[in-house]
């Protein structure tokens, strides 16, 4: 055995590949779980028998923490160090839009000493970094990494660049309906501070016998003098009032 892999007739993607891709970002709620099962679809398509590998994932949105996905606790222990790091190949992969392949992480002058010195007890032999491709969306990367020494072959490699082109169309997807969760989220967080808001500035006009300008103004140097967000003191109005909780009533 050479340490080649198996999956090399992989040079193309396969319509099944591309269909479990697609069920994977309709049947999963958010880009965390859809990673996480990219991860091990990824390390299961490229394993071969006798030839384990294991899979990191790394999104990086923008004003969002990173997102990491791990096929198993050994992927996860991998990119754990590369994270306390904060650098190693699959951060190289997705920042910088390149391949990254260390043949042997015992015999390397790769750029990350520090990062291989530290995974060398881990019993990783070889890793490949590959970037997906998001159009500007976000970064992403996902590593594979075998126990065995120049286990990614230049038809492997050309393997996993074929795939990960059919997959970063998926990640694609599960980036834009994770930003439209997201921007509802903030909608209905931002609609019920204002829900709050409003209630306080009507307890203030009637406790106060005042306009809604003078009650907004009363909130504001509330907020500014006991150092708390508008909403928080307008809530302590409401709740001085009433136990009830506020309720914003979206449209289904």
């Amino acid at each position: 055995n050479d340490g080649t892999l198996m999956n090399e007739h992989l040079s193309e993607p396969t319509a099944d590949v591309a269909e479990a891709l697609q069920d994977m970002v309709l049947h999963t709620t958010d880009a965390g779980e859809f990673l996480n099962q990219l991860a091990v679809f990824t390390a299961e398509t490229f394993s071969a028998p006798g030839q384990e590998l294991f899979c990191g994932i790394t999104l990086i949105r923008p004003r969002k923490a990173e997102t990491v996905a791990s096929s198993n606790e050994e992927a996860q222990r991998l990119d754990e160090v590369q994270y306390r790091f904060g650098d190693g190949p699959c951060l190289t992969a997705a920042r910088e839009h390149t391949l990254v392949h260390i043949p042997d992480t015992l015999h390397s002058a790769q750029r990350w000493p520090d990062y291989l010195s530290a995974i060398e007890h881990l019993g990783v032999r070889s890793i490949l970094g590959v970037p997906l491709l998001l159009d500007g969306q976000a970064d992403a990367g996902v590593n594979l990494y075998s126990r065995q020494p120049n286990s990614f072959r230049a038809a492997t490699i050309s393997a996993v660049q074929a795939y990960a082109t059919q997959a970063s169309k998926a990640v694609r997807l599960a980036v834009r309906m994770a930003a439209l969760s997201d921007a509802k989220e903030d909608l209905e967080a931002a609609m019920s501070s204002r829900t709050v808001i409003d209630l306080a500035v009507g307890i203030i006009m009637a406790q106060s016998r005042c306009g809604q300008e003078a009650a907004v103004g009363i909130l504001k140097r509330a907020s500014s003098s006991r150092n708390m967000k508008l909403r928080d003191v307008a809530a302590a109005v409401v709740a001085s009032t009433s136990q009830d909780s506020v309720q914003t009533h979206f449209e289904s």
